[in-house]
């Protein structure tokens, strides 16, 4: 308990007022993280799309996990792209305090930074909360990426449930062009599999949130993936509205950036209900 204490007080001080700026895109202005919680009320998902390596952003999810658990106690959850849908019982395991956390982190394969999320987790464990476990394993991503979506059908029941509905859409369009895009352009993919893998990633995503959103009714879930997952309410919130349509989405852009005294806040997209910048000149966490 002292130890999550110290985690609670200490971390959040590295988001100091001075090294970040929240930007609404609807209201046009620079706010606070109460107005991302207060605009919760009217939302069921809150996507944090984060630098992997962003020790301010790390703060700030943690800032507004607090919070959220603080208004709605014992409805909200946290939903990870960090751990693998077939994780899911043994991070239970550890929230339920049944196993201890070497066997966790080892057997559930938390990621290298994995201190960078374990703050939330720890909340989540002392407030009795629901960890999402949402990503898909990477064994099927990579199945996927030599050998199409289609091999999937190959799998048996038990490792298909482990992955959202088959076939996964892979929506044409901005996502595919945007995709393309950060590969160097349409000619530097060779076929279709790489898109499809992360296609697939999105939609375990989505299908993790929307399942557990369907037998939890009246959660709000803080979902963090890396920022390309979900910027521009494409990616993973695009599938999540495929699989339930009426689901309520709110999302956040984060950045780093070195120009971080004079923000150009028109480049960044609207479609984004908030964007946050983080001072880049700060030191990085480890990856």
């Amino acid at each position: 308990m002292k130890r999550l204490i110290f985690i609670l007080i200490a971390l959040p001080l590295l988001a100091s007022a001075q090294s970040y700026k929240i930007y609404s895109t609807s209201k046009q202005k620079q706010v606070t993280i109460n107005h991302i919680i207060d605009d919760m009320a009217k939302a069921d998902v809150l996507f944090f799309g984060e630098e992997h390596n962003d020790s301010v952003g790390h703060s700030l999810e943690l800032l507004l996990f607090q919070q959220l658990a603080e208004k709605y106690p014992q409805k909200a959850a946290l939903s990870l792209e960090m751990f693998e849908t077939d994780t899911q019982p043994i991070l239970n395991e550890y929230l339920g305090g049944l196993i201890r956390e070497k066997n966790f982190v080892t057997e559930a394969r938390a990621w290298p930074n994995y201190k960078d999320y374990r703050p939330l987790i720890e909340l989540a464990k002392e407030k009795h909360l629901p960890v999402i476990a949402a990503n898909a394993p990477a064994r099927y991503t990579n199945r996927v990426t030599r050998l199409g979506l289609s091999s999937l059908q190959q799998l048996d029941v038990n490792a298909k449930s482990w992955l959202p509905p088959l076939p996964v859409d892979t929506a044409s369009g901005a996502y595919h062009e945007k995709f393309a895009a950060i590969m160097g352009g349409h000619g530097s993919m060779p076929g279709m599999q790489l898109y499809q893998s992360q296609s697939l990633w999105d939609a375990t995503m989505a299908w993790s949130v929307a399942r557990f959103l369907k037998t939890h009714p009246g959660y709000k879930v803080l979902q963090i993936n890396g920022g390309f997952h979900s910027e521009d309410k494409l990616g993973a919130p695009a599938q999540l509205k495929n699989y339930a349509p009426n689901t309520r989405i709110l999302n956040i852009a984060a950045f780093a950036t070195d120009n971080f005294e004079q923000i150009d806040w028109s480049k960044y997209n609207s479609a984004n209900d908030y964007v946050i910048v983080t001072d880049g000149r700060l030191i990085k966490a480890d990856n």
